[in-house]
């Protein structure tokens, strides 16, 4: 069953200087290494264990859906969810009706050498980007998150992903298979959005659809396709405030 978010994914097209802005923004960055499929990424890690991977390409990959994501502004462009039996949930994925890919071995050399190593299961398009990819670690799960998990902005977690897509009932089914339980309405006036939330574990995933052509998630879905909107993150203090998105390499996070 799903356990909670484990990531989000921000591609970006130059890692040295994402670091460096993300830094800027108040988070503590940790650089991860190089992953065996031509990437290498920095990570923000939280108190909660959650953490954002910021994810560049050492070479262009064209046809990549991360690449065709970078070049129309880069961002938040995928999420992995924790997953206490990962070959049931894939199975259950498949019984919804979702197209998820035969677990896959990666690794990841950090810069100290160590080597990481771990499973994973990708939705296949057009499921990519609104089903999240899952991830059963060979390792010790804190060799692969960084230890350092406080942050000058003061960030403590992932409170939650909005998802935009087309059809939340069509979309919220794939959750509700898996976790045995439907998702409860939402409605997020200032995005004209509504659609349904799941609570999982201690995160939220909202699959949200626009009330509007011309709504937000609308320009969003015609020009991105249904992907991650925007993230929430939990703040120490509980205050409230919208990161710069063009400091986040087009990244849409506020904090709460």
């Amino acid at each position: 069953m799903f356990q909670g978010i484990d990531h989000f994914v921000v591609v970006v097209s130059e890692l040295e200087s994402a670091i460096a802005s993300y830094t800027q923004a108040g988070f503590t960055v940790v650089r991860g290494g190089k992953h065996n499929i031509g990437t290498h990424n920095a990570l923000i890690a939280f108190a909660d264990g959650t953490y954002i991977e910021l994810i560049a390409f050492l070479n262009p990959v064209p046809g990549h859906p991360w690449q065709v994501a970078l070049e129309k502004g880069g961002g938040i462009i995928d999420f992995c969810m924790q997953t206490d039996d990962l070959l049931a949930d894939v199975e259950a994925l498949r019984r919804a009706g979702a197209n998820m890919g035969d677990p896959s071995a990666m690794t990841r050399d950090r810069p100290d050498g160590y080597r990481l190593r771990w499973v994973l299961s990708i939705p296949q398009p057009p499921f990519n980007g609104r089903v999240p990819f899952l991830i059963k670690d060979d390792n010790p799960r804190d060799e692969r998150v960084p230890r350092h998990r406080s942050h000058s902005n003061g960030a403590v977690g992932i409170r939650t992903l909005a998802i935009a897509v087309e059809d939340p009932g069509e979309t919220s089914r794939y959750y509700a298979r898996v976790l045995g339980r439907p998702g409860v309405p939402v409605h997020r006036p200032k995005l004209e959005a509504t659609g349904v939330s799941f609570t999982i574990g201690m995160n939220e995933v909202q699959l949200l659809a626009s009330k509007s052509e011309d709504g937000p998630l609308a320009r969003w879905i015609r020009d991105r396709g249904q992907s991650a909107y925007e993230a929430v993150l939990a703040s120490a203090n509980g205050s409230k405030a919208a990161l710069d998105p063009e400091l986040l390499q087009g990244a849409r996070i506020r904090m709460e």
